[in-house]
């Protein structure tokens, strides 16, 4: 079993900055790839950004691309994600999550196994 724990949210001005990090405990992560989803009010969850196992690929969702950058730290076993210029719809509840498969790249949200309770990101205009 996989814990995630989300932290770095919290209330920003348009323009500013945020970074969650996501620590996994139980076991290693570093063979899974990670990922970062959201879910404002009302709304679908939604893909945000992936990394791969090794940090080499990553992929974002349009409206964060050049914004939000995703990185992980696999001695320390933690995924990052660095937001820039935040805008009010980026307001969220932000959850990571861990690959079901080893060495895969998933993108979308059945690909992904654990998930943490997620950090809230609220953004004001």
């Amino acid at each position: 079993q996989v814990q995630l724990v989300e932290s770095g949210g919290g209330l920003v001005q348009a323009g500013g900055s945020l970074r969650l990090s996501c620590a996994a405990s139980g076991r290693t992560v570093s063979n899974y790839a990670m990922s970062w989803f959201r879910q404002a009010p009302g709304k679908e969850r939604e893909f945000v950004a992936a990394i791969s196992w090794s940090g080499s690929t990553t992929s974002y969702a349009g409206s964060v691309k050049g914004r939000f950058t995703i990185s992980r730290d696999n001695a320390k076993n933690t995924m990052y994600l660095q937001m820039n210029s935040l805008k009010p719809e980026d307001t969220a509840v932000y959850y990571c999550a861990v690959d079901q498969i080893p060495l895969r790249f998933g993108v979308t949200r059945r690909d992904y196994e654990y998930w943490g309770q997620g950090t809230q990101v609220t953004v004001s205009s």
